[in-house]
C-alpha cells in the first residue's frame, strides 16, 4: 500500500506542477514580454480563467500526504515552514494580483497589480524548484549537533540560508549554491511551459517572438540540466545507484532529455499543443527522474545519526492507508470529472472569453 500511495501523491502533484506551472510561466512571460495592453490583458486572462481550478490539485495532493504519510507530513511542514508560509503569500499575492487589476482603469494601477502577478509568479517558480533540490539534497533531521540530536529524529528546522551558503555541511539553509540551481532549471522550465500555454491559448501578438524565446530559454536548460547532474555528486557519492540496479527507470530521464531535444524545433512545429506536450513531459520527466534516484527515500538526512524518511518509515497504518484508497480514488475521480468539464468549456482560444475579474 505504501508504493501505491506514494505513486498516487507523486501523480496529483505532477499533474499540480504541469498544470499550475503554466500559471506561474504565464505570469513570468507576463513580466517580461506582454508590453502592449492588449497583450497584457490576453496574457493575464490565459492564467487568470484556469488557475484556481488548477490549485485544487495542490490541495489535493496536500491532503493525500498528510492522509497517507503523515509523519512526512508533520516533518516537512513544521522544518519548511518559512519557505512554505512564502510560497502561501506569494501564491496569494498572485491571485490578488490578477483579480484587482481590472477594477480600476487607471494605469499606475494596472502597473502594480501587473508587476505583482508577474514578480509572485517568478518567485513561486524558484521557490518550488529549490524546494525540489532540498529534497534531493537532504536536511539535517533531528538537528543533530557534535553527534546529538536536539529534538526528535524526524524533524528538523532550516535558516532560508547559511554563512557557507554550501549543500555539503551537516546543517544546510533552505537556499544554497546546489538548490539555487535546481530553482533556476524550475524559473527556465515553467517560463517555457507558460510560453507554450500562451502560444497554445492566445492569438497575442507576441508569439512568435516566444517561440524564439522558448528556444534560446531551451539552451539555457540543457546546459543548466548537464551542470545539475555535474554538481548532484557532490551532493551524493552514488546517485545513479538506483538506475544502475533498475535499468527500466532510465525512462524518466529519457523523457526529460528527449523532450528537451525536441522542444529545439519549436518554430517548425505545425501543431501548437506539440510544444506544450514536450513542456510537461520535461516537468514530468524532471520530478519523476530525481524521485526515481531517491527512492524509497523522500527526504534524506544529511547527518549519520538518524535515517532518513522513506515512504515506509512515514506511512499511516495498513489500514488507514487501504481505507484512505478507497476514498482518495473517489476523490480524484470527482476531481477529474471537474477538471474535463472546466477545459472543455475553456477550450480553444480564449482572446474573446470573459474573465470578469
Amino acid at each position: 500500500m505504501e508504493i501505491f500511495w506514494y505513486l498516487l501523491v507523486v501523480l496529483v502533484l505532477g499533474v499540480f506542477f504541469v498544470l499550475d506551472g503554466y500559471d506561474f510561466g504565464t505570469g513570468i512571460i507576463h513580466l517580461f514580454f506582454a508590453k502592449k495592453e492588449k497583450d497584457k490583458v490576453v496574457v493575464a486572462k490565459a492564467a487568470g480563467l484556469f488557475w484556481d481550478s488548477n490549485e485544487v490539485w495542490l490541495v489535493a495532493g496536500g491532503g493525500m500526504l498528510f492522509a497517507a504519510f503523515p509523519l512526512l507530513y508533520a516533518a516537512a511542514f513544521s522544518g519548511f515552514y518559512l519557505p512554505l508560509i512564502m510560497v502561501l503569500w506569494m501564491i496569494v499575492f498572485r491571485a490578488v494580483g490578477l483579480e484587482f487589476r481590472g477594477q480600476f482603469k487607471y494605469q499606475m494601477w494596472k502597473d502594480f497589480w501587473d508587476k505583482a502577478f508577474g514578480v509572485s509568479s517568478l518567485i513561486i517558480a524558484l521557490l518550488f524548484g529549490i524546494a525540489l533540490g532540498n529534497v534531493a539534497r537532504g536536511v539535517n533531521l533531528g538537528g543533530v549537533v557534535n553527534g546529538i540530536s536536539t529534538y526528535e529524529k524526524y524533524y528538523f528546522f532550516l535558516p532560508l540560508w547559511n554563512s557557507s551558503f554550501s549543500p555539503t555541511v551537516e546543517n544546510p539553509g533552505v537556499i544554497d549554491w546546489f538548490t539555487l540551481t535546481i530553482g533556476l532549471i524550475s524559473v527556465v522550465t515553467l517560463a517555457m511551459h507558460g510560453a507554450n500555454w500562451v502560444i497554445l491559448k492566445t492569438n497575442a501578438s507576441i508569439n512568435e517572438k516566444l517561440k524564439i524565446v522558448v528556444f534560446k530559454l531551451n539552451i539555457v536548460l540543457l546546459i543548466l540540466a548537464f551542470f545539475s547532474l555535474a554538481i548532484w555528486h557532490i551532493i551524493n557519492p552514488n546517485p545513479f545507484k538506483n538506475f544502475l540496479d533498475k535499468p527500466y527507470l532510465f525512462i524518466f530521464p529519457t523523457l526529460f532529455f528527449g523532450s528537451v531535444f525536441g522542444l529545439f524545433f519549436v518554430k517548425k512545429f505545425k501543431k501548437e499543443s506539440t510544444a506544450f506536450f514536450l513542456s510537461t513531459l520535461i516537468i514530468l520527466g524532471g520530478i519523476t527522474s530525481t524521485l526515481a534516484s531517491m527512492f524509497p527515500v523522500v527526504l534524506p538526512s544529511t547527518n549519520s545519526v538518524n535515517e532518513s524518511l522513506t515512504i515506509y518509515n512515514t506511512a499511516a497504518t495498513t489500514y488507514g492507508l487501504q481505507v484512505g484508497a478507497v476514498w482518495g480514488l473517489i476523490g480524484i475521480t470527482l476531481i477529474m470529472i471537474y477538471f474535463i468539464i472546466q477545459k472543455r468549456l475553456l477550450g480553444g482560444k480564449i482572446d474573446n472569453m470573459d474573465y470578469g475579474h
